[in-house]
């Protein structure tokens, strides 16, 4: 076997490369990275930015809440399926080709949702844009992997993350300017230019690079057995929430349970097959394995917190969706500002110490959310968000680098689609597990407190009916309460709100801590060898 794909090989040094040839657009690593961002910039914003707009959606298609739930749903589950296979499509037939195909099917689903009459037409298309976004994610870090030499990869890998995070935290103002002053479909038709620019960009500028050792052949039983494991898995945290399902239901258990079958049926098959998927060897990196653990479990606390603030934010101190954007230009701010300082510091330290720090930060701020009350005021707000942004973002450049540069070049889109998994994996654990334990001091709390509050005693069906409400911090007030009555029923909602959602952020900070713990086995990528445009940097 050679060098190249060996897991522990010596870092090749890239100055031993000749220089690329001066001038020329195409392969320029900064304006590869311009292209990249324009694309990747699509796909994040698009997992929040349609969160807004869904009440409006549900309004003119006569759509049902479970709909609603699943134009989110359908476009995380088809991204978090696909997202490993699309990075080895990447790998086999080139990540150029890969990120224009993905490009090009983003911007067109996204068309297709504007003109959709049906919510049924939409949820298939949202699913449509799930599996294309797959397929630009992972080759984008391949693209930036195969042109930026090691040295300046992390501050590549910084403003790839300052885009990821801008945008995510930007889709809500965003979402609520354009359904506020255009209508809903103009949340979906403004991908179409974006798309448009990314393409074009991307067939001036975008060079391909393919490793030498990059297998020729597929893993079909690999990628059915990871891709069936993978929805398994994530169908059931998306379903436990639900009434009819519930974490200790026989349903969500049969899928949790059918979902570890077929991971360790997938590693059984991996370990026998000529060219896997994944080779398992990956994991003998202890860096890359517990990058991939540290990316998991920074987007429970990340994701999972962030999950109950903006309930917060527009239910209990009621802003509107475009205010509520604004409270969080502090959290926005700090990852646009932090990563790629991030990157810098990471090349020049390493990133063991900077994610451990970034680590120490985020517990330290989701500890301040947990402290978050009715009377807090935005300046306060503003300090936990901030210590937050500013403790993210040294942790996404660096896990991503972790991961991306300790795999050898022919499986820099696999890594990458990797890398994104454990995002995509993490958040939905952040939801649901943060979201169990919201509905549990919910419902222990809230009979008392109704109780306390003198107020007309409620049923079980109708207490239950009433948890659900107060879990997203909605005061379960009847038409026709006298005003009074519905402002006690305001106050006890927000207080057993705020008690769940100060928990729920307690347990993410202790979920950060023993992430400060995984943060500490990571090092530098043993692996990042030097792209073709060193002489344009």
């Amino acid at each position: 076997m050679t060098s190249q794909t060996t897991i522990d090989k010596a870092p090749k040094d890239p100055r031993e490369d000749p220089p690329a040839p001066a001038g020329g657009l195409r392969g320029h690593p900064w304006l590869t990275l311009f292209a990249v961002a324009i694309g990747v910039m699509m796909v994040a914003l698009d997992g929040t930015i349609v969160a807004i707009a869904n009440p409006v959606i549900a309004d003119d298609l006569d759509a049902t809440f479970a709909d609603v739930q699943w134009i989110t749903n359908g476009y995380f589950l088809a991204l978090a399926v696909a997202l490993i296979t699309a990075g080895k499509l990447g790998d086999r037939f080139g990540h150029r080709q890969t990120f224009l195909v993905g490009v090009v099917g983003f911007a067109a689903a996204s068309a297709a949702i504007g003109f959709s009459d049906s919510i049924a037409m939409l949820i298939v298309f949202r699913v449509l844009q799930g599996l294309f976004g797959a397929l630009l994610m992972p080759a984008a870090l391949g693209l930036l992997r195969a042109t930026f030499p090691a040295e300046k990869l992390n501050m590549a890998i910084g403003i790839w993350g300052m885009v990821i995070g801008a945008s995510t935290a930007g889709g809500p103002i965003i979402g609520g300017l354009l359904v506020e002053k255009v209508s809903w479909q103009s949340v979906f038709f403004i991908n179409v230019p974006v798309g448009i620019v990314a393409l074009v960009l991307g067939l001036v500028i975008l060079k391909d690079h393919r490793a030498e050792n990059t297998s020729r052949s597929f893993d079909l039983p690999g990628i059915a057995l990871l891709s069936t494991a993978m929805f398994f898995l994530v169908w059931a945290l998306i379903k436990a929430p639900e009434e009819s399902w519930g974490w200790g239901g026989a349903k969500t258990w049969a899928f949790i349970v059918g979902s570890l079958v077929l991971f360790a049926a997938f590693a059984w098959w991996e370990n026998r097959t000529a060219e896997p998927l994944i080779p398992l060897k990956l994991f003998r990196s202890v860096p890359l394995a517990a990058g991939t653990v540290l990316m998991v479990l920074m987007a429970i606390a990340f994701m999972g917190g962030l999950f109950f603030v903006t309930f917060y934010l527009q239910n209990v101190h009621g802003l509107g969706p475009v205010d509520a954007g604004l409270h969080l230009l502090p959290l926005t701010g700090m990852m646009i500002v932090g990563s790629p300082l991030a990157g810098a510091v990471i090349t020049k330290t390493g990133p063991r110490i900077p994610l451990a720090g970034g680590m120490v930060l985020t517990a330290v701020a989701m500890f301040g959310m947990s402290t978050l009350d009715k009377g807090t005021g935005s300046g306060l707000m503003s300090v936990w968000f901030a210590l937050l942004g500013l403790g993210l973002a040294p942790v996404m450049v660096g896990a991503t680098e972790v991961i991306v540069g300790n795999a050898p070049m022919e499986l820099s889109g696999v890594a990458g689609g990797l890398q994104q998994a454990a995002m995509q994996i993490g958040g939905a654990l952040g939801t649901a597990v943060l979201g169990a334990v919201m509905a549990s001091k919910v419902d222990s709390d809230l009979a008392g407190n109704w109780a306390e509050a003198k107020l007309p005693p409620l049923s079980g069906h109708d207490l239950d009916k009433a948890a659900e409400a107060v879990q997203v911090g909605v005061p379960p007030v009847a038409d026709g309460t006298p005003p009074e009555i519905a402002a006690r029923i305001a106050d006890v909602a927000h207080e057993t709100f705020i008690s769940g959602m100060g928990l729920a952020c307690l347990v993410a900070a202790g979920v950060s801590v023993a992430a400060i713990f995984v943060a500490l086995l990571t090092k530098r990528g043993a692996n990042a060898e030097a792209g073709a445009g060193v002489g344009h940097i």
